[in-house]
């Protein structure tokens, strides 16, 4: 029999709501990196997962409860993950804005213009020139109620992803917490990895919600709650699993967690990393992952 704790789960699994938080931190900075950068993260974070799936996960799996069995729960692993990405389609976004976060009020530039805030749309609030020169607001009641309207949406959107992403993150804090239950230094592992991978959504979450309200906390907030229903899985499996399993149980459930791993890898970090990264920055990113996965886990192992 296999005891354990929740106390080692909840925080491997708060790595990954870190992760998330750490991408909505990123929306607010003034110069935000862009998706070659983020896309190569995902690649790094992929190749890593792949390298835990095929090179820890499985073969422990296959050697405990045999291959067949073993290949059985993979592949149910992966129909599991692709029928929540089926249903409920994980929410992206195809840019980053280079925001201005230096203030929160609208200033002069250096010719003397008034710049129009982060949160305004091109057109919504016009300047005009006087004719001695001075700058002038001219209030266009017809684009106030536009922008007032795409605030609105911008908002409802973040928080739709931000609930899209929460259901994505669940299976992700499961995974951790079973492959934690099994050595905690695979679940550091993959917990590390799952971090990198939250990134990205911690940008989709934050970013419209910065638009929207021009809040840095309040799109850093979302973000982080998205984030937390990875520990949230942790308690809820830790109270509807007994505190004690069957070795041959956790084996099962590790193979499907393999499978869930190399599913999201394929169907959405390595998508997003060729788009954005390139194939040639996408390749070698995986490879450097798969390489630092082989060396902690060498290294954690030998420690």
């Amino acid at each position: 029999m296999v005891h354990h704790t929740l106390a080692a789960p909840l925080a491997l699994t708060s790595l990954g709501a870190l992760g998330t938080a750490a991408g909505g931190a990123l929306v607010t900075l003034p110069k935000a990196p862009g998706w070659k950068e983020l896309g190569i993260v995902q690649a790094v974070a992929a190749g890593m997962m792949l390298s835990i799936s095929f090179l820890d996960l499985m073969p422990e799996a296959m050697l405990q409860i045999g291959f067949l069995e073993a290949n059985v729960c993979f592949f149910g692993g992966v129909l599991f993950f692709a029928l929540i990405a089926k249903f409920v389609p994980e929410p992206e976004v195809g840019w980053i804005p280079a925001l201005d976060t230096t203030s929160e009020k609208e200033a002069p530039d250096e010719n003397g213009e008034m710049r129009t805030p982060p949160t305004s749309t091109n057109g919504i609030r016009r300047r005009k020139q006087l004719d001695n020169g001075a700058p002038q607001q001219v209030e266009d009641k017809k684009g106030n109620v536009v922008e007032e309207r795409q605030r609105r949406d911008a908002l409802l959107s973040g928080l739709v992803t931000a609930l899209g992403i929460a259901i994505h993150n669940f299976p992700e804090g499961i995974a951790v917490f079973l492959a934690s239950v099994k050595d905690a230094k695979l679940g550091l592992s993959l917990a590390v990895a799952i971090a990198l991978h939250n990134i990205p959504e911690g940008i989709a979450v934050a970013m419209p919600v910065y638009f929207s309200t021009n809040s840095r906390w309040k799109a850093f907030g979302l973000a982080l709650l998205s984030g937390l229903a990875e520990p949230v899985a942790v308690i809820v499996v830790g109270v509807l699993f007994p505190l004690r399993m069957d070795a041959d149980t956790i084996d099962r459930m590790i193979a499907g967690v393999a499978g869930i791993m190399a599913y999201l890898s394929l169907h959405e970090l390595l998508p997003l990393s060729f788009k954005h990264a390139g194939r040639e920055h996408t390749t070698w990113a995986i490879v450097a992952g798969m390489m630092a996965m082989s060396f902690s886990l060498y290294w954690l192992e030998n420690a």
